[in-house]
C-alpha cells in the first residue's frame, strides 16, 4: 500500500511538471468554468423569477433537472477532453496547443454528448437519493453511490479522447481500467482534493483575517482585499481542474500503453500496470 501510495503521489508531482510546461492547458477548466457558471444562470435565473419549485420536486423538476446536468456535463466533458487531449500530446513529447484540444475534443463531440445523457441520467438518479427528505440511510447510500460512480469513471474522458469507441464502451473500459488502476485512481482522487481543499480553506481563512482588519482601515482597501482572495481561490479550482485532467491522461497512458516519458521516470509504471500473469 505505501508502494502504491508513493507512486501515486509521483503521478501527481509529475502531472504537475506538465501543467508547468504547459501552462495553456489552465485554458481549459477556464473556459470551462465560465460556461458551467452561464448554463447555470440560464437555469437558475427563470428557476428562482418563476418559483418552479415552490410546490416542492415534481416529474417537471426531473425533467428539468436532467437538462440541466446534460448541458452542464456537456460542456464540462468537452473542455476535460480537450485538456486531456492535449496533455496526451505533451506526454507523448509533442507540444500541445489550445487548438489542438478543442479539435481533439470536436471530434468526439457526439460521443461526449451521448456520455453527458449518461452522466445526467445519473447525476439526478444520485440526487434524488441524497434528497434531504430521505432518511439518512438512502441518502448515505446515495453518496457512496456518487463516490464509486466518480471512481468508475475518472478514465472515461481519456478512453473518449483515444480510442473511437461510443458511451457505452467508454463507460466499460473506464470500469475494466478501475480494477487496474484502483490504488492510483483512488489516491489520486482523494490526494488531489484533499491537498487543494486544505490549501483553498487556508487561503479562506487568511482572506477572512485580511479583509477584517483592512476593513478597519477603509472599504475600499477590504474589497480590494477580499478580491485578491478571491481571485487566488479560482486560480486554485482552475489548478485543481488541469492537474486531475493531466492525471487522468498520465494514469490512462501508462494502464494501457506502458511508456513512461520524461516528466514520469523513476516511479516504476511499466511494472505497477503491467498485466497479471
Amino acid at each position: 500500500m505505501f508502494e502504491r501510495f508513493s507512486r501515486s503521489w509521483g503521478l501527481v508531482k509529475a502531472s504537475a511538471s506538465v501543467l508547468r510546461a504547459d501552462k495553456e492547458l489552465m485554458l481549459f477548466p477556464i473556459l470551462s468554468s465560465l460556461a458551467t457558471l452561464l448554463v447555470l444562470a440560464t437555469f437558475a435565473l427563470p428557476i428562482f423569477a418563476l418559483k418552479l419549485f415552490a410546490d416542492g420536486f415534481n416529474v417537471f423538476g426531473a425533467v428539468l433537472g436532467f437538462v440541466f446536468y446534460f448541458c452542464q456535463y456537456s460542456v464540462i466533458v468537452f473542455f476535460n477532453s480537450a485538456l486531456v487531449a492535449a496533455a496526451t500530446i505533451r506526454l507523448e513529447g509533442g507540444d500541445p496547443t489550445f487548438s489542438d484540444g478543442i479539435r481533439a475534443a470536436k471530434a468526439r463531440l457526439p460521443a461526449i454528448l451521448g456520455y453527458a445523457a449518461i452522466a445526467a441520467t445519473v447525476g439526478v438518479l444520485l440526487q434524488s437519493l441524497k434528497n434531504r427528505d430521505n432518511n439518512i440511510i438512502v441518502r448515505l447510500i446515495g453518496s457512496g453511490l456518487g463516490m464509486a460512480w466518480t471512481l468508475a469513471t475518472f478514465l472515461v474522458v481519456p478512453v473518449l479522447v483515444n480510442r473511437n469507441v461510443g458511451p457505452v464502451d467508454a463507460l466499460k473500459q473506464s470500469v475494466a481500467l478501475l480494477k487496474k488502476t484502483w490504488g492510483e485512481n483512488a489516491i489520486g482522487n482523494v490526494g488531489i482534493g484533499a491537498a487543494f481543499g486544505l490549501i483553498t480553506t487556508l487561503v479562506i481563512l487568511v482572506g477572512a483575517g485580511a479583509t477584517f482588519f483592512a476593513w478597519q482601515a477603509s472599504v475600499g482597501l477590504a474589497i480590494g482585499v477580499a478580491a485578491v482572495f478571491v481571485i487566488g481561490v479560482l486560480v486554485l479550482g482552475v489548478t485543481q481542474a488541469a492537474l486531475s485532467g493531466i492525471y487522468s491522461a498520465a494514469l490512462y497512458r501508462y494502464a494501457v500503453a506502458h511508456e513512461t516519458p520524461a516528466e514520469f521516470r523513476g516511479l516504476s509504471l511499466d511494472t505497477a500496470f503491467a498485466p497479471k500473469r
